[in-house]
């Protein structure tokens, strides 16, 4: 895009980016990652409600934001089962303002999805094309903010992810890992496929794609340019595994840490064996291609982000 002396420019200010949830796994990650791209604010949860909707809009048009990056979730999926008023208020209806807010102040929204929004039957990795079909209170309200979001004429990206873990937060790592010292066994379900994610690569990667889409708008607005690149992509970590094998391969590394330690045998059990008030997807492989030929970012193996968040622990 050019423009001539006689041609107004709109100059616009040094990215500022108001993120959501910043004291959460992903959050926190990416409160580091995004620092060098521009002044983040991360407003605390008092001060963001996100289930005021009032409160929310007023938060964003006086950050007046050129990102808005949004891990902020209702993510307790069995609870969610007898709360489904409050994971929608969460996960739908503050998407939904959050995109229109963003449309009207020309911001950029990118927003964090999940493998829940599919019903699990595939017998494949699933594409960003393939049906959905949530079997939860949780996957529902996660695709109910994704199509808030697609249809609010905002610029925006949405990265569904899956099983994501880190050293610090609520986990399902750090549960295991905690269980495994107090426990002499373990049951572990090893009937679900999927992939873990470290939140820190997730938070890479979304500060890489911000600053490709940015070095792509050269200064001007950024509905241009996430026109071509902007909608959903999946981002799970590399490879596959069963919440057991998980389970397994973190105990055998701690164990090689620490040889004389006490942990817990891990044994595979299937999802019958284990009900929860919500179901789970029993296939939740994501193919995460379109990631890697559209942005460069291929997610990082989940083995080998165990052994770097085992190392930070």
């Amino acid at each position: 895009m050019t423009h001539s002396a006689s041609q107004p420019q709109r100059i616009f200010p040094p990215g500022r980016i108001l993120l959501t949830g910043s004291t959460g796994q992903v959050g926190h990650e990416l409160l580091r990652a995004l620092a060098p791209l521009g002044e983040v604010v991360a407003p605390a949860r008092d001060m963001l409600d996100l289930v005021d909707a009032a409160s929310l809009r007023r938060t964003i048009r006086s950050v007046h934001p050129r990102w808005i990056v949004n891990p902020a979730a209702y993510t307790a999926v069995d609870r969610a089962e007898s709360e489904p008023e409050l994971a929608y208020a969460i996960n739908a209806d503050a998407v939904q303002v959050i995109g229109e807010e963003a449309r009207t102040i020309g911001a950029a929204v990118i927003h964090f999805s999940t493998d829940y929004v599919f019903d699990g039957t595939g017998t494949k990795p699933y594409v960003e094309t393939d049906p959905t079909g949530p079997v939860s209170v949780y996957g529902a309200s996660k695709l109910a903010g994704e199509r808030a979001l697609a249809t609010s004429g905002a610029g925006h990206l949405i990265f569904r992810t899956s099983w994501v873990y880190g050293a610090q937060g609520k986990n399902f790592l750090l549960t295991i890992l905690k269980l495994a010292r107090e426990r002499e066994v373990l049951r572990v379900v090893d009937d679900q496929h999927g992939a873990p994610t470290w939140s820190r690569d997730l938070a890479a990667m979304t500060a890489s794609v911000i600053a490709q889409c940015e070095a792509a708008a050269n200064g001007h607005s950024l509905v241009e340019a996430l026109a071509q690149t902007g909608g959903i992509y999946h981002a799970a970590g590399h490879g596959e595994t069963t919440w057991y094998g998980f389970a397994a391969e973190a105990v055998r590394l701690l164990q090689e840490r620490q040889p004389g330690a006490k942990r817990a045998k891990i044994e595979a059990i299937p999802t019958a064996e284990y009900p929860t008030p919500a179901k789970r997807p029993a296939n939740s492989r994501m193919n995460c291609n379109k990631l890697a030929e559209r942005f460069g970012w291929k997610m990082m193996d989940w083995r080998e982000s165990l052994k770097k968040v085992l190392g930070d622990l």
